[in-house]
């Protein structure tokens, strides 16, 4: 069975920083496209970020790049996402997502998902 596990969401003043994971389990990990979506409250699930399973293809979009950062460890199984220069419209609950063909910035073509963790940017 496969379980995604997101942790280090929080509050945070507008600004600051903050780093997911995920944490993968039941997954070939190595051999999956993992995402980040995120989903503010009363708004439809978007995509953040996704990179290859090697790590050697990366897509952002265009709200955060310059200020988000993907990677992933494989030895790990595991996915981050670190988030400098937080604005409050980045408030919302960021999802981790696999799935075992290419890049893909589209969420239901995204196989499993994580439960979510919550991140809030305070003005």
């Amino acid at each position: 069975q496969v379980q995604l596990v997101e942790s280090g969401g929080g509050l945070v003043q507008a600004g600051g920083s903050l780093r997911l994971s995920c944490a993968a389990s039941g997954l070939t990990f190595g051999a999956a496209t993992m995402g980040w979506f995120r989903q503010a409250p009363e708004k439809e699930r978007e995509f953040v970020a996704t990179i290859s399973w090697s790590g050697g293809s990366i897509s952002y979009t265009d709200s955060v790049k310059g200020r988000f950062t993907i990677s992933r460890d494989n030895a790990k199984n595991t996915v981050y996402l670190q988030m400098n220069s937080l604005k409050p419209e980045d408030t919302a609950v960021y999802y981790c997502a696999a799935r075992y063909q290419y890049l893909s910035t589209i969420a239901h073509e995204y196989r499993y998902w994580g439960q979510g963790t919550q991140v809030t940017v305070s003005s």
